[in-house]
């Protein structure tokens, strides 16, 4: 574990209308620690086809890139950074699909499904 860099813990969610508001505790190199929240739309996790139980993972990765909080304690998981995440897993799957189409089958494997004979 790097203690230079700060950690963020879950501390729990609540739902407001449309909204999923996550509250991460910060601990501090130092120790010490500090509560921030990231707001996430429901209805833009739907439409990115983001599944609901990613949804903590990913609003602590948006506190994880922030440099300098400043007195800055709350933020949100926007549209772009909704897009920029269904990009990557549409990309991901794209290669893996194109890896698995590239792949020679089998030698002496002529792609025909064999019937055996029943044992006796």
């Amino acid at each position: 574990m790097d203690t230079s860099r700060s950690q963020f813990v879950l501390r729990g969610f609540r739902q407001v209308v449309d909204f999923r508001v996550f509250t991460f505790e910060r601990i501090a190199p130092d120790h010490s620690r500090s509560l921030f929240t990231v707001r996430a739309d429901l209805a833009l996790a739907r439409r990115h086809r983001i599944p609901l139980q990613e949804l903590p993972l990913l609003c602590r990765a948006v506190l994880e890139q922030i440099r300098e909080t400043g007195d800055e304690t709350a933020f949100v998981f926007t549209d772009a950074d909704m897009g920029r995440y269904s990009e990557g897993v549409a990309a991901r799957a794209m290669a893996a699909k194109q890896r698995r189409n590239r792949r020679p089958p089998p030698a002496g494997d002529s792609g025909a499904t064999r019937i055996l004979p029943p044992e006796r």
